[in-house]
């Protein structure tokens, strides 16, 4: 299990989505608190490197994991939310 948390720009982001969106995005959260065990995720490469995105239908979420050496649970970090178009270009 990990903790998932979101950046302010990223809860600004999935409040401003519309109902069926805001909750398949807020599926994705739920599924993240399994990570490393999640499936859709994919890496990121180039200047992203070290984050991830998930996908639901037309909207990516970007995420990174930190990982605490004190702690055993990794920290899933939500840093944006979006639509794809532009999403990668921001």
């Amino acid at each position: 299990m990990a903790t998932v948390s979101l950046t302010p720009e990223a809860a600004q982001q999935l409040e401003a989505l519309n109902n069926p969106i805001h909750g398949r995005v807020l599926k994705l959260l739920v599924r993240l608190e399994s990570w490393p065990d999640v499936s859709g995720a994919k890496p990121l490469s180039g200047e992203l490197a070290g984050c991830y995105r998930m996908r639901t239908g037309d909207y990516r979420l970007q995420f990174y994991v930190e990982s605490d050496a004190e702690g055993p649970l990794p920290n899933v970090i939500v840093e944006k939310i979006g639509h794809r178009d532009k999403f990668y270009n921001e």
